[in-house]
């Protein structure tokens, strides 16, 4: 998936002393909540849909999952060029959209842990996942990510140019990962895909905690600015979570 960056002003906070700003703090506290909220609904979808073979059948083994697979980066890029003025409303109802659309593509992997199945990368590469996986994946995902999101918010270090090269990297992979469905499946080229994914969406968690913090102090008072902050957050912190996370049980998962 995609990163949505979004740059939310020049202020710089990495020289302020964010320990007892109580608005920072119940802010940042606002994005982290919306993003669990998010992986809560979106892990509930994925088990309803993958536990039920009718629901299944009807959202995934139709051609209604191109509208789940691909409705998120149409959303994305549609709010980028359509959102002149973002407001809190319609930010949020992307954020939600995408979270309950990548829900439904999350239950291939229940489904198939539910049922014992295999399956196949494109490339061929052999998945058994199981429910063990996912919970390892889970935690291993949860772990990174904390750890990450702290060390881009307690940093002085400016994270702006690495995480600008990351989200062009980012969009980079995407575009050769397409490209490639019009060529002979590589396993090779699908393992170096997934790593170099996994390590930009690590440089982008940090680098999108840094962002929401200057972004805070350059709107500080703005409550609808921080509205669609919030919203615009939760919603790079969930991709970045779900790359790792899906990448995680793809590789924990290989036979």
């Amino acid at each position: 998936m995609n990163e949505f960056n979004r740059s939310f002003g020049a202020v710089d906070a990495r020289s302020m002393d964010t320990s007892i700003n109580a608005g920072l703090r119940s802010f940042m506290l606002g994005v982290y909540q919306k993003l669990a909220l998010g992986i809560a609904l979106s892990g509930g979808i994925a088990f309803l849909v993958g536990s039920s073979p009718a629901l299944f059948g009807v959202l995934v083994g139709t051609p209604l999952f191109y509208l789940f697979q691909f409705g998120p980066l149409a959303l994305i890029l549609g709010s980028a060029f359509l959102m002149k003025n973002p407001s809190p409303l319609g930010t949020g109802i992307v954020y939600w959209a995408v979270v309950v659309m990548l829900g439904v593509c999350l239950s291939i992997w229940v489904a198939m842990a539910s049922a014992g199945m295999s399956g196949a990368t494109r490339a061929g590469t052999g998945l058994s996942p199981t429910f063990y996986t996912m919970a390892k994946a889970f935690l291993l995902t949860a772990s990174a990510f904390g750890a990450l999101s702290l060390f881009g918010y307690t940093t002085k270090t400016n994270l702006r140019p690495i995480g600008i090269i990351a989200v062009f990297a980012l969009w980079g992979v995407v575009g050769l990962s397409l490209l490639s469905l019009l060529f002979p499946p590589s396993g090779m080229f699908e393992l170096i895909v997934q790593i170099g994914v996994l390590g930009i969406s690590g440089v982008l968690v940090a680098f999108q905690t840094q962002e929401l913090k200057e972004g805070y102090f350059a709107h500080e008072g703005n409550q609808r600015s921080l509205a669609v902050m919030t919203n615009w957050g939760a919603l790079n912190f969930f991709i970045m979570f779900y790359n790792m996370f899906t990448i995680l049980m793809s590789l924990l998962s290989r036979d």
